[in-house]
């Protein structure tokens, strides 16, 4: 499989559209089908048009494929990204979810990845000082990040930062 992953600058501002997208993305009607239809149809769409649409629209998303944690089997998911240089950034919300998503679970026991058909290694962020300065970059990329750490912390968790950087 390959995919094209398109170089993803977080704007210096969201602006109206994105802002009103995430908004709309906060909502608990909009969490059900994200969770139910797009994360599914997003598989197919970025895999049909190689990598170029997805139901994000003008977020940019790619092909995840990780390594199973516990079953070791391929786990393909659609994920939200934005670049920091030459890494590419993640967010581990899980839409504000109590748990993180599973594929997080998959590159901590295997951090050799594939995004967007290119091979990477994924390192969790831990100092404090740049994982906020990730996250803020990331509320510019996806304005919705914001409300789904408020979220996951209410429900105790803090949201996990994923740095991948390529292979070869």
């Amino acid at each position: 499989m390959t995919d094209r992953l398109r170089t993803a600058i977080p704007p210096v501002s969201p602006g109206l559209a994105r802002r009103a997208y995430a908004a709309f993305a906060c909502t608990r009607v909009a969490r059900v089908i994200s969770r139910l239809v797009n994360w599914k149809l997003d598989l197919l769409l970025l895999r049909l048009t190689g990598g170029r649409f997805s139901t994000t629209l003008m977020f940019p998303s790619a092909i995840l494929e990780t390594c199973g944690a516990r079953s070791g089997q391929l786990r393909r998911n659609a994920v939200i990204y934005f670049h920091d240089g030459a890494r590419v950034i993640l967010t581990a919300s899980n839409a504000g979810a109590e748990r993180s998503p599973g594929w997080y679970f998959n590159l901590r026991a295997n951090p050799e990845v594939t995004l967007g058909g290119l091979p990477m290694r994924a390192a969790l962020v831990e100092d404090a000082v740049e994982k906020r300065r990730l996250e803020e970059l990331g509320d510019r990329t996806f304005p919705a990040f914001a409300t789904y750490r408020a979220q996951a912390a209410t429900a105790g968790r803090s949201v996990p930062i994923v740095q991948l950087t390529p292979l070869g």
